[in-house]
């Protein structure tokens, strides 16, 4: 009863992909498919973002940095050099490459202090990206952006539609079982009380620098995929908005879960599709985001572990009467 129960979840989790991955058959539609392609890659940098907050309990303002790491290398690439899928990998590689040296360098200068030290470094670093951009108008035109072509393979709406849920999917499943592995467990017990975890003999600093390595590294992942379903790119992916929307979708999803990070991409992402074909009958969805900013403060008042916390103490609360049943009745 127990191993089935304990199933649910994976047995929850392959109907879901199996239901996407049927969705564009069912569902023709070319705006539906570019939300949910919007939703698959912010739902990666959700999870990035994840590993730092929800299970290391690193507070990071400036992650918009690695997001915009690897969406201006990708895009770079197309712009200098042919759109083949052999640039796309060596792009990706770059910007996978400059944002875990950006992160180590991060880290290792803050996080042997408190934790608010690399929110604001993080800030500080990512704001400096932003200037450097706005002015580098030669390499990147600055705020104007430009555009690009891609490979063929992306072209093509359901074929970069299924690239994404892939991509997505394989995500999840390495950064579970990055977090139910030994260092997982320990970035959890530093998340709970790193003083603790330092006397019992292990060294934070290196666990928290992995944290933000590898969370550094899976968010340039989803900047190049932004920039390619875009096929445009400007200065706004460095902005602190992005870094905002990471944290909404994962305090909305819940903290220290993954699956929360991919609920809360999918909220947000599909509010602010419908709230802004909205905005074109009634005016006042115009400031649609005002609507997002209120979802916020009732998530946090009222549901402050996010929405799979809440269901997770559910079944907590589900199995502890299960027990005292099962108790009383022995008794």
């Amino acid at each position: 009863m127990k191993s089935m129960t304990n199933r649910i979840p994976l047995y929850g989790g392959m109907a879901g992909l199996v239901a996407l991955m049927l969705f564009p058959f069912v569902n023709d539609s070319r705006s539906m498919l570019i939300m949910f392609t919007q939703i698959f890659i912010f739902a990666i940098f959700a999870m990035s973002f994840d590993i730092l907050l929800g299970y290391t309990g690193i507070v990071s303002f400036g992650h918009c940095m690695f997001f915009g790491l690897g969406a201006y290398s990708v895009a770079l690439m197309f712009n200098n050099h042919e759109a083949t899928l052999g640039n796309f990998i060596i792009g990706l590689l770059i910007g996978i490459a400059l944002s875990a040296v950006v992160s180590y360098v991060i880290g290792l200068l803050s996080l042997r202090l408190k934790s608010h030290f690399y929110a604001m470094l993080t800030l500080a670093v990512s704001q400096l990206f932003l200037v450097l951009a706005e002015k580098w108008r030669g390499l990147t035109m600055g705020g104007d952006g430009f555009t690009f072509s891609v490979p063929d393979v992306f072209k093509d709406r359901m074929s970069f539609y299924y690239v994404t849920l892939i991509v997505m999917a394989s995500i999840f499943i390495l950064l579970k079982l990055f977090t139910s592995s030994s260092t997982g467990k320990v970035l959890k017990a530093i998340s709970q009380n790193e003083y603790r975890t330092e006397a019992l003999g292990f060294k934070t600093l290196h666990y928290k620098l992995m944290a933000s390595v590898t969370s550094g590294m899976v968010a340039a992942l989803s900047g190049a995929l932004y920039a390619v379903s875009l096929r445009f790119i400007n200065v706004s992916v460095f902005s602190i908005e992005v870094t905002l929307d990471a944290l909404l979708m994962t305090m909305i999803g819940g903290l220290g879960t993954l699956i929360g990070p991919i609920i809360g991409a999918g909220i947000i992402e599909f509010l602010r599709h419908y709230l802004s074909e909205l905005a074109s009958v009634y005016p006042i969805f115009e400031r649609w985001t005002i609507f997002l900013g209120f979802l916020y403060i009732v998530v946090l008042l009222g549901f402050p572990k996010g929405l799979a916390g809440v269901v997770k103490a559910l079944k907590g609360k589900k199995r502890k009467e299960r027990k005292n049943d099962e108790v009383k009745k022995a008794a």
